[in-house]
């Protein structure tokens, strides 16, 4: 039985980033994978999906020439070639992550961990068993797609996020259970392959974690481009019926229905516990249950990412990751302001509080939006559709929450996360210098304006 420092269990992107801080820490760690490294994010989930949307806005783009003066008489795409071409950034970076690990000696164990109380793990892979033991374990386990027990579903072809990125043949017309932003995304992938779109949500409005302001204007934006948008809706069935899926939905009590070639499952995710079963560990619902510093109910063993809960996001995972070894090597653990992406088309990138949470909490907020469509950057790109939205306390101007939405707006967003996590004030961000033409100076806006003073907007 080999000992080791550290085990952790799960190589994606909390789980390899805890391996390699660890490592540099000075820690002997073994990392324990069952699928393959990078994990969901870089396998089936955030690189792939991004590495569609280019290929989306590509396609966009050329659609959209003509407003440049560009003529583009014909084209054609290869979804074929699209996702070879994803399959090879997929196969990139998990070269790049196979050569970190052995750049900081760090035992890499193919195969699936059961873990035990007394911080002993049983490896099993197709070829051999190992056991290892450790003083400490990070539980990095992730997640799966949550597919409800919806009647018929058993009896239709369907996919979810882990599978529809392999797709082999366009869809005519996709039905997408849930407005959330995995469903969202994909939505604009298929919508730019002319694929007729449509989204079934349970909530009153898509994107109902998000600013409302934002989530209502991606909507907007959405059944501009000809995605169909039904809120308020909940499934009854799936049906086969001559060679394509019925759907039967109900809204506010009325019986509509549908027939599509295409279900793609999209209702969130849920924690992958495979493998804890021994620990007796303390949920938090259907997550498990962590302290401030990320340490389970069982001392020496911690959670991290999908499996702990929270925002489901690969950069808080490997934050958290790093919160773990902070605390297990002795280091301040410090929490920071959590950015939040849509690769949508616009896209939504969000930090803080959103308007509705912080008067919910009974924060004294002042607001102010400017939209782009004055922007000279974003005139210039075409890519004027969108705003910025400041949310600031009224006494000290502090900034708590920041929105905005438009193109690339994701580049910029840690602009302002930067400013929240310095506690900088709307009065700060004036007096900073914003190159010109950009559109992050829209954001300079947003804070003169707040404060009475702006220049091109009220």
């Amino acid at each position: 039985m080999e000992k080791f420092d550290l085990v952790i269990v799960g190589a994606g992107p909390g789980g390899y980033v805890a391996a390699i801080r660890a490592a540099k820490e000075g820690k002997k760690v073994a990392l324990i994978e069952g699928r393959d490294l990078g994990g969901t994010c870089l396998n089936r989930g955030c690189i792939p999906s991004k590495t569609m949307l280019k290929h989306a806005e590509v396609l966009n783009q050329i659609k959209e020439a003509e407003k440049f003066g560009i003529q583009v008489s014909s084209f054609s795409y290869s979804l074929e070639q699209m996702v070879s071409r994803k399959n090879k950034v997929i196969k990139q970076l998990k070269s790049g992550i196979e050569g970190l690990l052995k750049q900081n000696k760090i035992t890499l164990y193919q195969g699936y961990g059961t873990v035990q109380k007394d911080k002993t793990i049983t490896v099993l892979s197709d070829e051999q068993e190992s056991k290892l033991a450790a003083e400490h374990i990070i539980l990095a386990n992730g997640s799966k797609p949550f597919v409800p027990d919806l009647p018929g579903l058993e009896d239709i072809a369907y996919d979810t996020s882990d599978t529809i990125f392999d797709i082999q043949a366009v869809p005519k017309h996709l039905v997408i259970v849930g407005g959330g932003v995995i469903g969202l995304e994909i939505a604009c992938i298929f919508n730019s392959m002319d694929t007729k779109v449509e989204i079934v949500e349970m909530a009153d409005r898509i994107l109902p974690s998000e600013d409302k302001d934002a989530s209502a204007f991606l909507a907007k934006q959405l059944k501009k481009a000809g995605v169909k948008i039904h809120t308020e809706t909940k499934i009854t069935s799936f049906t086969k019926e001559d060679g394509e899926t019925k759907v039967e939905m109900q809204h506010k009590g009325e019986i509509q229905s549908l027939k599509t070639d295409h279900v793609l499952m999209s209702v969130g995710r849920v924690p992958n516990v495979m493998g804890l079963e021994l620990l007796d560990l303390e949920m938090d619902g259907k997550f498990v249950k962590v302290d401030s510093n990320m340490q389970t109910s069982v001392q020496g063993i911690y959670a991290i990412g999908d499996l702990a809960g929270g925002y489901q996001l690969a950069h808080v995972a490997s934050e958290e990751g790093i919160k773990a070894v902070n605390h297990i090597v002795g280091n301040p653990v410090v929490d920071a302001a959590v950015p939040r992406c849509v690769y949508t088309f616009p896209e939504i990138a969000s930090v803080g509080l959103s308007e509705e949470k912080a008067i919910e909490l009974g924060h004294d907020i002042e607001t102010k939006k400017v939209d782009l469509a004055g922007n000279g950057k974003a005139i210039a790109a075409g890519e004027n559709t969108g705003f910025m939205k400041l949310i600031a306390e009224k006494k000290f101007g502090e900034v708590i929450g920041v929105v905005m939405v438009g193109a690339h707006v994701t580049e910029m967003i840690s602009q302002a996360t930067s400013f929240m996590h310095l506690e900088g004030t709307a009065e700060e961000m004036d007096s900073m210098i914003f190159p010109h033409p950009t559109v992050s100076e829209a954001l300079s806006e947003a804070a003169a304006s707040w404060l009475g003073k702006g220049i091109h907007y009220k």
